[in-house]
């Protein structure tokens, strides 16, 4: 008998690198979260992601497919004198939220940055998005600021 993901549950939890053969659905999980994405896209930023030493991109995989994505990156700082680390990218598909997924993938990049000598994390995450905050403040994250952002626009050719 054949499990859904649906019925899956933790144990058949798979915490893994993502590859680049992972990008459309990575791409579908990233729509998910409201940011258009195909999978050319994210097969392109991939890409240019799993090239660079500063990126880590874990992947949730349970019977084979794919239910979430946590990525990281590294960085020197103006303000501090070791690395810092940043979650750039949480997402766990709308089937599979509130199961623990989540939890794991934070507790991967976590390790990650560990094993880095990295103690310091940041990530920023939209105002709706409550429950992420709360999801956050229960694994010890701090409100610590604000994030402001502008697009820049190109000058006309």
């Amino acid at each position: 008998m054949s499990r859904t993901i649906e019925a899956a549950s933790l144990v058949d939890l798979t915490i893994r690198d993502a590859r680049l053969n992972d990008a459309a659905e990575l791409a579908a999980l990233t729509c998910e979260l409201g940011y258009k994405t195909t999978g050319v896209e994210m097969a392109t930023r991939l890409e240019t992601v799993l090239k660079d030493a500063r990126y880590k991109t874990f992947v949730a995989e349970i019977g084979g497919k794919l239910c979430g994505i946590i990525g990281t990156v590294w960085h020197s700082s103006y303000l501090h004198n070791d690395l810092s680390g940043r979650i750039i990218a949480l997402v766990v598909s709308n089937k599979m939220r509130r199961r623990g997924i989540a939890r794991e993938l934070v507790a991967a990049a976590e390790k990650d940055f560990l094993r880095r000598k990295i103690t310091r994390v940041t990530l920023t995450t939209r105002f709706e998005r409550e429950e992420a905050h709360r999801f956050y403040e229960k694994l010890g994250y701090a409100r610590t600021g604000f994030r402001f952002g502008k697009n820049l626009r190109r000058a006309a050719d």
